[in-house]
C-alpha cells in the first residue's frame, strides 16, 4: 500500500467477512434492548468524541459499519484520516435511525478505537526518530488474525511503512530457514533461483560474523536481529552501503532514538500492532438532536 484506498478497503471480501463476523458476534439474533425502547422510527444526531488524544483512523470502515444498518445515514461533519484529535474533541457527527445507531455502536467503534490505536502508534514512532536520521519505521506481521488488512492500513494512516503482507510477497530468510537449509548462503541461493529476481532478498542475521556470508551471497536487505545498538553500528559500517540493513526485535518506542543513530535504513517493530492499546471513543446521542420520524 502506498496510501490507503479507503473506498476499496471497506469493499474488500476479506473485510466484508469480518465485519460480518464482528456483527454476528454482537447482534445476534437481535439487539432486545433497542427494540424493547423504540418501536417508532425516531432520527438522531451522534457524536464520536475523543476521550484521549489519538490519530483518526477508520471512519470510512465505521461509517460503512453504520450504513448496514441504516442506508440513508449522513455524515455531517468529519476529521480527516491521519489527523490528530485531543481529549474531548469531535471525530464526526452523524444522523441516523436511533435502533440503528444502538444496535451498531460497539461494533463500529471497536473497530474504530483499535485502528486509531495502532495508528497513533505509528504515529508515536515515527515522531521518535531523530531529526537527521534516515531511518524509517516498519510494521510485521504480528498482526491479530484476519486484521492484517486494517492493521496495515492504519500503520500507513499513522505514517509508518509497511514491510511485507505475507508470506508471498517478498523472500525472509530467517534463522530456522538456515537451519534447515545448512547456512545462509545456501538459503539464499535456493532463494534467489526460485525468485528469480522478481523479489527483494532479506536475510535476518543476529551475529555480526554471519552479516558477511549474508551479503557475500547477495541479500538485498539484511535484518539486524536483537542486536545491540553498538553491534548495530559496526553492522552499518560493515555493510558499507551494499544493502539496506534493518533493525529488529525488541523494539519500543524508547529505542527508536539510540537505534535510528546507528544508522541502520530500516526499524521494524511488532509493537505498532500486536502491543495494542486501543483508542478511547465515546459515541454520544445528542438529546436536543432527536427527532421523531413520521
Amino acid at each position: 500500500m502506498d496510501g490507503v484506498n479507503w473506498p476499496a478497503l471497506v469493499a474488500e471480501p476479506a473485510v466484508r467477512q469480518l465485519v460480518d463476523l464482528a456483527v454476528a458476534e454482537d447482534v445476534g439474533s437481535g439487539d432486545v434492548t433497542t427494540a424493547a425502547i423504540f418501536r417508532a422510527p425516531q432520527s438522531v444526531v451522534a457524536t464520536v468524541v475523543a476521550r484521549r488524544r489519538t490519530v483518526v483512523c477508520g471512519l470510512p470502515l465505521f461509517e460503512a459499519i453504520l450504513r448496514r444498518f441504516d442506508p440513508t445515514l449522513t455524515v455531517q461533519e468529519k476529521k480527516h484520516e491521519g489527523s490528530v484529535v485531543g481529549a474531548g474533541e469531535a471525530l464526526c457527527v452523524v444522523g441516523a435511525e436511533v435502533r440503528a445507531v444502538l444496535t451498531a455502536e460497539r461494533t463500529a467503534l471497536n473497530f474504530l478505537m483499535h485502528l486509531c490505536g495502532v495508528a497513533a502508534a505509528a504515529a508515536a514512532a515515527v515522531a521518535a526518530v531523530p531529526a537527521g536520521c534516515k531511518a524509517k519505521i516498519y510494521d510485521t506481521r504480528k498482526t491479530t488474525p484476519g486484521w492484517r488488512l486494517l492493521d496495515k492500513a492504519a500503520v500507513l494512516t499513522g505514517g509508518a511503512c509497511n514491510h511485507r503482507f505475507g508470506l508471498y510477497d517478498a523472500v525472509l530468510i530467517k534463522d530456522n530457514h538456515v537451519a534447515a537449509a545448512g547456512s545462509v548462503a545456501r538459503a539464499v541461493e535456493m532463494a534467489k533461483r526460485h525468485a528469480a529476481g522478481a523479489l527483494k532478498i532479506e536475510v535476518e542475521v543476529d551475529r555480526l560474523d554471519q552479516l558477511e556470508e549474508a551479503l557475500a551471497a547477495g541479500a538485498d536487505i539484511v535484518l539486524l536481529d536483537n542486536m545491540t545498538a553498538a553491534d548495530m553500528e559496526r553492522a552499518v559500517r560493515q555493510v558499507r552501503g551494499r544493502a539496506l540493513t534493518e533493525a529488529s526485535g525488541g523494539v519500543t518506542l524508547a529505542r527508536i532514538d539510540g537505534i535510528a543513530r546507528t544508522g541502520v535504513d530500516r526499524i521494524s517493530m511488532g509493537a505498532l500492532t500486536h502491543t495494542l492499546v486501543p483508542a478511547d471513543l465515546s459515541l454520544e446521542i445528542r438529546a436536543d438532536g432527536v427527532r421523531m420520524v413520521r
